[in-house]
């Protein structure tokens, strides 16, 4: 396929979609009572990600997500022209609006000016900032933490910056106390809404946005949830980001984990059980981290499709 990014679309092509679509900040959505459904996808791995996530944003675009976060690619600079191209792709190509991560540590501010004219010129307005993992080979230094990127985005650009938030805190931070103080950071930054790790217990998450308002955060946090379908793969994800399993659902992987099948169904089950129960205590929005899975994501939005609209 040709054109700029695989697709047959160019800059001047890109210039008039944006036109015709308009440029929408993500605050906008949270101006009036209802409740935001949004993805999360990540570049694919392979020598053109763009390429191969195009099959996943088409089933993705029938579900009619508020937005769609691409997450910050691995592998150098290549894995980071990825992610800005694809949110670029979501939002000129499909019409989805779109939410770029950012990632501090590995950049210096000439990088950031650079990505910020890049973004701008393709008509992306949101960006998710975030530090990225300490142990980064090549750190940077000159972001130190998200709220340095997010104030220094601030200052060098019009754009709605999200921020990350942990329920059940960061694995650095020492106490919970001091990781609502960090976060409390990020807001005074410049931050206008927060997006989740993803947990499996509501009732932490109550506890932490009753925390943040406590401290004086009062913009939008949305929760992200992470349909789980492989044991495996949870399992990884839980080491990394030092998430805790609830009784509950460590009985469904030890019941289930030699049955995909089942153990796919009892997954989509437990998502759908986590988001009724949330938009019941009125969360400010939903955020599904999709692993580029379009079947999941459609069987979770069909089961509470009435309930975002009620």
């Amino acid at each position: 396929m040709g054109g700029l990014y695989g697709i047959n679309i160019g800059k001047t092509e890109i210039k008039q979609k944006i036109e015709g679509f308009g440029i929408m900040k993500i605050s906008e959505l949270f101006n009036n009572n209802k409740k935001a459904l949004s993805f999360e996808i990540f570049p694919p791995k392979g020598s053109d990600p763009v390429i191969a996530v195009q099959d996943t944003l088409e089933k993705l675009k029938e579900l009619n997500p508020a937005f769609i976060s691409v997450t910050y690619g691995a592998g150098g600079s290549e894995g980071n022209d990825a992610t800005f191209k694809i949110a670029s792709l979501t939002k000129n190509h499909y019409g989805i609006e779109s939410v770029a991560h950012l990632t501090g540590i590995n950049l210096t501010k000439k990088d950031v000016l650079n990505i910020l004219n890049n973004l701008k010129d393709f008509g992306i307005e949101n960006i998710l900032a975030l530090r990225g993992d300490a142990d980064s080979i090549s750190p940077q230094n000159e972001f130190k933490n998200a709220s340095d990127l997010i104030s220094f985005i601030k200052e060098n650009g019009d754009f709605n910056i999200m921020g990350a938030c942990y329920p059940e805190g960061h694995f650095e931070s020492p106490t919970i106390i001091e990781d609502i103080r960090n976060l409390k950071y990020k807001v005074e930054a410049g931050a206008s809404q927060l997006i989740t790790q993803f947990f499996f217990d509501n009732n932490t998450f109550y506890t932490f946005r009753e925390r943040a308002a406590i401290a004086g955060i009062n913009i939008p946090i949305i929760a992200g949830i992470m349909p789980v379908v492989d044991k495996e793969q949870i399992e990884n994800m839980v080491a990394l980001c030092g998430v805790k399993l609830t009784k509950k659902f460590s009985t469904i992987l030890e019941k289930y984990e030699d049955k995909p099948e089942a153990l796919q169904e009892a997954g989509i089950a437990y998502a759908v059980d986590q988001i009724v129960d949330l938009i019941a205590h009125e969360v400010d929005g939903i955020h599904l981290f999709t692993m580029n899975n379009p079947h999941i994501t459609a069987r979770i939005c069909k089961a509470i499709n009435n309930l975002l609209i009620a």
